[in-house]
């Protein structure tokens, strides 16, 4: 069993169709990922657990999904070293907007990085993740650039 290098979190059991962005990029890359719900809210003493025990068990990043108050990536990060990326669920009532404020306005020393809102900064979190990995990965680094690289070809080969 290959060992789960990113921990994909979220909320809420509703996260799980924006978040799945992420496992899919992940997935493409062939990097071990696991995703769970863990509540910082309602969950607090096993979200806690969980990020305290990722490094000692070979994770190396966080990806965090929450809407509203979003403080997940936040709680996440107060327990962990490890890289924190914080994705805002585009949830009513503000539609992502209060998530996206709670994700950026961490205090210092507790640091979070933040993604678009929904399912394009979910996607983008995956992708930041191996950018991450791939520092300690040449064969990650090199599927990165043919990605970079299909993903220009395909803009290039756009005909309007």
């Amino acid at each position: 069993m290959e060992k789960v290098m990113v921990a994909i979190l979220m909320g809420s059991k509703s996260d799980v169709t924006v978040m799945e962005e992420a496992a899919q990029i992940l997935k493409e890359f062939g990097v071990a990922y696991e995703m769970r719900v863990l509540s910082a809210h309602r969950s607090p003493k096993e979200c806690t657990a969980y990020a305290e025990a990722f490094r000692k068990n070979g994770g190396k990043i966080f990806i965090c999904g929450a809407g509203v108050s979003a403080a997940l990536s936040g709680v996440v990060s107060a327990h962990t070293t490890l890289p924190v990326i914080g994705v805002p669920i585009d949830a009513p009532p503000l539609n992502g907007m209060d998530a996206l404020l709670s994700t950026v306005q961490m205090p210092p020393g507790v640091p979070v990085g933040a993604m678009a809102i929904g399912k394009a900064g979910a996607r983008n979190a995956g992708l930041f993740a191996i950018r991450i990995l791939s520092l300690s990965d040449p064969s990650l680094e090199k599927r990165l650039d043919q990605y970079r690289e299909e993903q220009r070809k395909k803009i290039l080969d756009t005909k309007l």
